[in-house]
């Protein structure tokens, strides 16, 4: 998922620099969701590792 956030972000930034800022406000919209909702799956994990730590540490 961090792959298409890239490219997304990538073809947003070639698409302002030539000028189709249509396209790139699109391709800047869709890399913030992918990023967003991969940063979102990382909060989850930590939590769960977090709340698997302290289960297995209280006896």
């Amino acid at each position: 998922m961090l792959r298409y956030a890239v490219i997304c972000l990538v073809i947003s930034l070639l698409a302002g620099a030539v000028g189709l800022t249509n396209v790139s406000a699109l391709a800047r919209r869709i890399s913030m969701v992918l990023f967003a909702l991969l940063f979102l799956g990382f909060l989850v994990l930590i939590g769960i590792a977090m709340l698997v730590d302290h289960a297995m540490s209280v006896p």
